[in-house]
């Protein structure tokens, strides 16, 4: 699984003129999923962007996680985080996990964040989306499950 992840004064995500997602200070996730990630890659983005320390303190240092802010997470599925762009001008998306799989193990992550007791809220799996949001710093991070 690889996620990227923004620190947010505050996201939205809508789906035509619903919104389906919408969060205060916290973090956007955009999450891809590989074709032969697993549930175990679930428990370790969801323990890793937990204990991520990139929250400002209160001398804007970057030594606090989410959990310790009480911070909101917004996730959205992205299968293009798994573009392969190394051949010719259109990506090719043969790594991205097939839809089934993908939607089950993005669900999955948001229950294990869930545990946390932070407020998490999510795209929709499949949907053309539009994602607004206040970049915080900005600080964008990206975490793979691969290393």
């Amino acid at each position: 699984m690889r996620t990227v992840i923004q620190r947010v004064k505050r996201a939205s995500v809508r789906i035509g003129k619903r919104t389906t997602g919408q969060i205060g200070q916290g973090y956007l996730i955009l999450v891809g999923v590989k074709e032969d990630d697993s549930e175990k890659e679930t428990t370790f983005l969801a323990r890793k962007i937990l204990e991520l320390r990139v929250m400002a303190d209160e001398e804007d240092k970057m030594n606090k996680s989410i959990v310790d802010v009480n911070g909101e997470i917004l996730v959205v599925p992205q299968f293009t985080l798994y573009a392969d762009t190394s051949r010719g001008r259109r990506p090719s998306f043969v790594k991205a996990a097939k839809p089934e799989i993908a939607e089950k193990l993005i669900e999955k992550l948001i229950s294990e964040l869930k545990k946390s007791g932070l407020r998490v809220e999510k795209g929709e799996f499949g949907a053309k989306m539009e994602v607004e949001l206040v970049n915080d710093g900005p600080v964008t991070i990206i975490l793979d499950s691969d290393g």
